[in-house]
């Protein structure tokens, strides 16, 4: 059975209605949107019907969406934008240790300019301490930075706690929903964001195209200049083509979710319940209860992760691991480190996303090889004899 994608983390399958809608858009509407002729006006439309699909995913306003090309740059504007902004009143942020690079190394980026960065610990299951978060609040505190769910392990954050907590503060609130966007029910309003990111590729959208949520009179600055686009919130001609994609799958998501993420439930949990029973010394990381509903992630003591990763390839089987190659060395997770994993079993972690072309004979298909996978790494593994 060749052919199984379980990444839908790192990105996804565009949906043929995704694809039919651009199509148009790369073809004979190519017009500039920001161009006063019938060909300008008719991208011009395509925006506006895009924007308010993207609105209603999250039940936001059309106007307080602005296009970015994907969730790394709206997540990058985010944080940078009201830094920037509010620097005159403070100069504290904070995050957390698992969050995205978009946002690490933007906090970190910021810290060189001489803002001041708190990083929260998280528990074992990834999720933020809101109690903890609280009493790291200063005067100076601008900005609140925490993600809604975990690209690695799926936990869930108590976004919605942090966000009144944030409001009752008068502290901007920034939620990367890039994760979770399109996958489970966001309310901006109920969630208590000020600023929240999403990207097009991670639902079943093109890559290139994703948004942020800006709250109606949240101080921030535009990180791109150079042209009055996006009511001169983000400089540079519109990817319209793209845009239109993310509108379309923000549609279907959105009238798609409930049923969809059911059924990926129900697969979940069948690979999870398959997996630790059926294989020793495995590890189910990120949240028990508090996950999305088509993410599952474990850690196989005693073997390398991406070792794993090369076996399910040769049988046809697409996955992830969430160990990183830096300066020539296998080093095990951040995420996973911050969660208190031991380093030897955290390098043998693996991720598995699921999406809406998966099916329960592929979920028994893995099921069955993975385990003479392991068995054999372990037999030569010299990390197994310290497990």
């Amino acid at each position: 059975m060749p052919g199984i994608y379980f990444d839908h983390s790192a990105t996804t399958p565009v949906r043929p209605e995704v694809y039919e809608a651009m199509e148009p858009f790369l073809r004979e509407h190519f017009g500039n949107p920001s161009s006063f002729h019938a060909f300008g006006r008719t991208a011009r439309q395509a925006l506006d019907e895009a924007r308010e699909k993207v609105a209603q995913l999250i039940n936001a306003s059309p106007a307080e969406i602005v296009f970015t090309s994907g969730g790394t740059e709206a997540i990058n504007t985010a944080i940078t934008g009201v830094a920037r902004s509010l620097a005159s009143q403070g100069r504290h942020i904070i995050t957390c240790a698992v969050e995205h690079h978009a946002s690490l190394d933007t906090c970190r980026a910021l810290a060189g300019e001489g803002f001041q960065v708190t990083v929260l610990p998280v528990d074992r299951h990834g999720r933020v301490d809101s109690g903890e978060l609280r009493e790291a609040i200063t005067d100076g505190t601008i900005l609140i930075n925490i993600m809604h769910a975990n690209n690695e392990v799926g936990t869930i954050m108590p976004v919605e706690e942090i966000g009144a907590m944030a409001r009752e503060r008068g502290i901007v609130f920034h939620c990367d929903a890039v994760q979770s966007a399109g996958k489970v029910p966001l309310d901006v309003n109920g969630l208590n964001v000020d600023l929240l990111s999403l990207s097009a590729h991670k639902f079943n959208g093109p890559k290139g195209a994703g948004a942020l949520y800006v709250r109606k009179a949240t101080p921030w600055q535009p990180l791109m200049h150079g042209g009055a686009q996006e009511r001169a919130r983000r400089a540079g001609t519109e990817n319209v083509a793209g845009i239109v994609g993310l509108g379309r799958a923000s549609e279907l998501a959105g009238r798609d979710m409930a049923g969809e993420a059911a059924r990926c439930r129900v697969l979940r949990d069948r690979l999870i319940n398959g997996m630790l029973a059926g294989l020793e010394d495995v590890v189910l990381t990120g949240h028990p209860d508090k996950r999305l509903p088509m993410h599952a992630s474990f850690c196989f003591a005693g073997v390398e992760g991406e070792a794993v990763l090369l076996g399910l390839d040769v049988k046809g089987i697409a996955a992830s691991s969430g160990s990183a190659c830096t300066s020539g060395a296998m080093d095990p997770s951040y995420v996973l480190m911050a969660m208190g994993l031991d380093t030897a079993v955290a390098r043998g972690s693996m991720r598995f996303t699921l999406g809406m072309e998966n099916t329960e004979a592929e979920i028994d298909y893995c099921l069955r090889e993975i385990g003479p996978i392991v068995a054999r790494l372990r037999s030569m593994s010299p990390l197994a004899g310290h497990c």
